[in-house]
């Protein structure tokens, strides 16, 4: 308050609105305003400091879209087996995995543009008895006429002219011997492994008073960056992802026994699902679309 000739008034009314404390709220400091501001520099003044106002930008979302990628071509789906010694005609030593085939491989579903979006032609293998399946598989099993099948996998396709429902994939009209194949499957879970067996790192000294034999070792400096970054290679869950080892050759199929040897290695222990597509080539037969 002030005395104004003999009257006391309040220093409210003396003071000019400019003059008026902001709300503490309104005042951001800059340095800890961690959002794109404006500055409004008008009106401001000693005692009516910089107002920041945090500038809203529109966030626009991408359209959802099936990231899928192209086959070049249908496949098949197959029970690992084993493996054994192959003897080519000229004696070569070519060591061979065996792949079966079980009853399956029955196309029981045909996906197009116009129904869902993308063309695709889903495969079913394995026979099994009703009741190992749900209601909701045996519905979408018996609106195509397919027996009851295990495993459900899609090959998209450019194209799905020529394939219908309950149509029988036969594996000497797809492939043939010395074509080149993709073989995905699971690999064997190895359960919790260190970084030696995981990443094949190197280990300590065994002797000379070393402390550090199959340890993992730094993983990083202290101060800079103070943290560990992401995707370091550490100890952890080891094997049991699936895996896709492309271009192997087809050395032998026997038609008899039903079953298909491909050369070299494929993911997986014994009675494993394997899932054989014509390899990609590139200049060949990836598609463009």
């Amino acid at each position: 308050m002030s005395i104004v000739a003999g009257r006391i008034t309040p220093i409210n009314a003396t003071m000019s609105p400019q003059f008026h404390r902001p709300s503490p709220t309104a005042i951001l400091p800059l340095r800890l305003h961690k959002t794109h501001i404006s500055l409004h520099c008008s009106n401001s003044s000693f005692l009516n400091p910089i107002r920041l106002s945090p500038v809203t930008r529109p966030t626009t979302r991408k359209p959802t879209s099936i990231q899928m990628s192209m086959e070049a071509g249908v496949g098949l789906m197959g029970t690992k087996l084993g493996m054994m010694t192959f003897f080519e005609p000229t004696g070569k030593v070519v060591p061979v995995t065996v792949i079966g085939f079980r009853e399956g491989n029955v196309v029981t579903q045909v996906k197009t543009d116009e129904t869902d979006g993308y063309n695709a032609v889903q495969i079913g293998y394995r026979r099994v008895r009703d009741k190992k399946l749900t209601k909701p598989e045996m519905g979408h099993l018996e609106k195509s006429g397919v027996i009851p099948l295990r495993h459900l996998q899609e090959f998209r396709l450019p194209s799905v002219d020529g394939f219908e429902p309950n149509q029988k994939l036969v594996l000497e009209e797809l492939f043939k011997e010395g074509d080149l194949v993709d073989v995905s499957g699971t690999t064997i879970g190895k359960g919790f492994q260190g970084g030696i067996k995981r990443h094949n790192f190197k280990r300590g000294p065994m002797t000379h008073g070393s402390k550090s034999h199959r340890a993992l070792g730094s993983i990083g400096a202290g101060t800079t960056p103070g943290r560990v970054y992401k995707g370091k290679k550490m100890p952890g869950q080891m094997g049991g992802t699936k895996t896709k080892i492309r271009k192997l050759k087809i050395v032998k199929i026997d038609t008899d026994l039903r079953v298909v040897m491909i050369k070299g290695a494929v993911p997986g222990k014994p009675g494993n699902l394997i899932r054989i597509a014509p390899a990609k080539i590139v200049g060949k037969n990836i598609p463009k679309n």
